[in-house]
């Protein structure tokens, strides 16, 4: 029997053969705490008895959802977070660099077959390179502080083929968003997804990550792309042997097999107050609304404000609506600042803040009130997530997002 890709890795780590349901060991990584989650880490590490990190090394912490801090007790994140980080010696520590999604694999600090977890449900990002990356709780990452090993269900697979050419105004936001949809919010719980299809191999690495990210918002376990040029580009790598194995074998089990047409999607939304109810952009044109949300984990990276900034060139945005930009990384930021993108968002109106969480997680500017409603292409429109109860969250993708900007209303982004 063949091996789905999640079953090689979990093989190559404990050097055992596995099947879906298996208990397996693990020997992680790479892990990734962020400053929400550091003070109960901290506490729980030295509660469990622990005097040493098992690998300073692999542990990385980034200071992103609190940054720049909005309440008073944000700064008691950062305190308790540089005094840990000192007293165990860790040098992996990002103060305000980025969302620590992107970061992880911008920086380096996750490469394909790799096993990694994080405290953040979506941490499955990193499933873009090829890796099986999941998000824990801080009692579970105090474990792996100190031993460097975690146990994991060997999950079933659900295959996802996708061939042909996206039409041109269809991001792979639109495809996760369509995903999530056909599967339900929990449709995909505990399983791992495994992504493949000429689409698939003709995204870019930044397409991926945007829908390894949203996995989660169909109850994932983790989202992976087999390892190709492309990822050996972006990781800085030449990919070996085992990383050029990761792909699924012609007569694995799967538990489920989904098949697209690329030319079939079509710009979508995902309605207020669940991810999984998806509507086509078309069917929702004339909704007027107050702001516009363009970053975050899943789309904040240079190709997304590139294709804003190409919606935005040459337009304004509609008068009373706010648009806000957030570049998921210092690196982004520069990038677009250099190649003009910034400038071309800035001329039409927009904000842009420094990178981080910011929005998404309803932090550091822009949250709304009753009655109002903001399109976003971030990952959740759960209820208060961006302000009150009753403001109304429209996921879209940046493109969608940009035109609705300028419009002052949902439309299609042709």
């Amino acid at each position: 029997m063949g091996k789905t890709v999640i079953e090689k890795i979990v093989e190559h780590n404990t050097g055992k053969s596995v099947k879906p349901g298996d208990i397996a060991i693990v020997n992680v990584d790479r892990v990734m705490i962020h400053d929400i989650f550091i003070p109960f880490v901290a506490e729980k590490f030295e509660e469990m008895g622990f005097k040493k990190l098992w690998d300073p090394d692999k542990v990385v912490l980034i200071y992103d959802h609190l940054v720049p801090a909005s309440q008073q007790d944000d700064t008691r994140h950062f305190r308790i977070g540089n005094a840990f980080a000192e007293k165990y010696g860790m040098t992996h520590v990002h103060r305000s660099d980025g969302i620590c999604h992107q970061l992880m694999t911008e920086a380096g600090y996750v490469k394909p077959g790799d096993i990694a977890f994080g405290t953040d449900s979506h941490t499955t990002t990193y499933g873009c390179v090829g890796a099986f990356s999941s998000g824990i709780g801080y009692t579970e990452m105090a474990s792996i502080l100190g031993t460097g090993t975690m146990w994991i269900r060997v999950p079933e697979t659900i295959k996802v083929v996708i061939n042909g050419k996206l039409p041109e105004n269809v991001m792979s936001k639109d495809i996760i968003l369509r995903l999530i949809g056909d599967l339900g919010a929990d449709g995909a719980t505990y399983k791992a997804l495994e992504f493949s299809g000429s689409a698939v191999e003709n995204m870019t690495v930044a397409s991926r990550m945007t829908i390894s990210n949203m996995a989660i918002e169909a109850g994932a376990k983790c989202a992976l792309f087999t390892p190709d040029e492309k990822t050996a580009e972006y990781c800085d790598i030449t990919l070996n042997d085992y990383q050029k194995s990761l792909f699924g074998d012609p007569d694995a089990a799967y538990c489920r097999v989904m098949e697209y047409n690329a030319e079939d999607f079509v710009p979508v939304m995902a309605c207020p107050s669940q991810v999984d109810k998806i509507r086509n952009v078309s069917e929702l044109e004339g909704t007027e609304i107050d702001q516009v949300f363009i970053g975050s984990c899943t789309n904040g990276r240079l190709e997304d404000l590139a294709a804003a900034a190409e919606v935005l060139k040459g337009r304004q945005v509609a008068k009373f609506v706010k648009l806000i930009v957030t570049p998921a990384s210092r690196k982004i930021y520069k990038q677009a600042a250099d190649l003009g993108i910034l400038k071309t968002l800035a001329e039409a109106g927009a904000m842009i803040t420094h990178p981080g969480c910011g929005l998404c997680c309803g932090r550091a500017g822009g949250i709304l009130t009753d009655g109002e409603r903001v399109v976003a292409t971030n990952n959740r429109n759960f209820l208060g997530r961006m302000g009150t109860s009753k403001v109304q969250i429209y996921l879209a993708s940046p493109r969608t997002a940009a035109a609705c900007a300028v419009a002052g209303k949902i439309v299609c982004p042709e």
